[in-house]
């Protein structure tokens, strides 16, 4: 049993780098081989599967979903151009407020959330907007290890080690990986002045993108408090930050509901859940 599981297990991986598209499914082909020839016996499936890293991913992803759609990171973005002295501060500044933003949000929605803006800005500057597109790619994809909230790995290897939320910032009475990564985020500011050193022109924007809905950054903010508050508490339930962050979810959602009077905007939310990721996490598990 050993060795076909070992053989099924390396033939996933050969899979999903092959041919990445359909990894999901290959996950839970393995999965279900893994029951039905009772490797995995069925009894202990549901035991088997990770639920607080399934619950945190999906609570996560809902709040950033309204988060987006409120353009509350649009203001900001316009908050940052209004700052910045020429072009080259305003790619720095924006690849720092990326990796910020990372650092509590899915780098791919993250991503997702700043590069329109940063297409918008370029637009606005006449400019190429390769350069600072590239630098926002890097710089979340840097940060998403700052904290347990900031990317589906962290969530993984977090809950794998028994690690809370402070233990990002401070573990075993030494710095934890938030102060490396936000090291290595600060040093990538002397780079990105050299590689955009000629982006001297001038810029100036007293533009502010209006918020349609502050519920969603109250619940983000609400999330990060809860899960700090959660680690300093003995003997939580394993699930407890699942349980945090799918709660505000919902709370996010009931609210706008009673904004709205339409059920429209959480059947989007709903829709827009990474359904691939969950599929793959799932059957990994």
């Amino acid at each position: 049993m050993k060795t076909l599981a070992i053989v099924l297990f390396a033939l996933m991986y050969v899979l999903m780098i092959a041919v990445p598209k359909y990894r999901p499914y290959y996950a839970l082909s393995v999965a279900a081989i893994f029951l039905v020839s009772g490797i995995l016996p069925v009894g202990s499936l549901m035991s088997t599967i990770n639920w607080n890293v399934l619950l945190m991913i999906s609570g996560t992803m809902i709040i950033v979903d309204y988060f987006i759609d409120s353009r509350m990171p649009n203001l900001l973005a316009d908050i940052l151009l209004g700052k910045s002295k020429n072009v080259m501060w305003v790619t720095i500044l924006m690849s720092l407020f990326a990796g910020v933003i990372s650092a509590f949000i899915d780098n791919v929605a993250t991503v997702l959330m700043v590069a329109p803006v940063g297409m918008a800005i370029c637009k606005k500057l006449n400019m190429s907007p390769v350069g600072m597109i590239l630098s926002i790619a890097v710089s979340s994809n840097l940060q998403g290890a700052a904290t347990l909230v900031g990317d589906t790995t962290s969530i993984m290897l977090g809950d794998y080690a028994n690690m809370n939320f402070m233990n990002f910032f401070w573990m075993n009475g030494r710095p934890g990986i938030f102060f490396a990564v936000e090291l290595g985020a600060l040093m990538t500011v002397p780079v990105m002045m050299y590689l955009f050193r000629k982006d001297t022109a001038p810029v100036s924007s007293t533009e502010r993108t209006p918020v349609t809905n502050y519920v969603p950054t109250v619940m983000l903010l609400t999330m990060v408090v809860a899960l700090i508050i959660a680690s300093f508490i003995p003997d939580t339930p394993d699930m407890i930050n699942g349980i945090i962050c799918c709660v505000l979810a919902v709370v996010t959602i009931v609210i706008d509901y009673f904004r709205e009077k339409k059920s429209d905007r959480a059947i989007k939310a709903i829709e827009n859940l990474d359904f691939e990721t969950l599929g793959l996490l799932t059957g990994l598990f």
